[in-house]
């Protein structure tokens, strides 16, 4: 009887884990935005949210939305721009983390 009630604990602990990980595992932890892979999930990022309006490549001005390819913004700025929205750009600031903002800032960079 202690034997079922050890195992049926550990495999409930098992699942747990499996199921936890899966939730851990769909979110870029702080490390790896840091890391030079923080490009790839500034894309992630951008095509999630910026895709509409500004295009895949940058250029596309939905909703008034500026041609990112031209922008001589600096890092600081296009952080501050994608934390505070301008017009109708959304602000980011309660949406995005700190470091996710600026991942998406760097890969907006590599639209020029």
């Amino acid at each position: 009887m202690k034997l079922r009630i050890t195992v049926a604990f550990f495999l409930f602990g098992i699942f747990l884990i499996a199921c936890s990980e899966n939730k851990v595992r769909n979110q870029p932890d702080e490390a790896s935005l840091k890391t030079t892979s923080s490009i790839s999930v500034g894309e992630q990022i951008y095509d999630k949210y910026c895709k509409l309006c500004h295009g895949k490549d940058g250029k596309l001005g939905l909703n008034g939305a500026k041609d990112i390819t031209a922008s001589v913004l600096t890092l600081e700025e296009r952080i501050l721009l994608i934390k505070n929205g301008k017009n109708t750009m959304t602000p980011f600031e309660g949406i995005l983390s700190e470091e996710e903002i600026k991942a998406v800032a760097r890969y907006s960079m590599s639209l020029q």
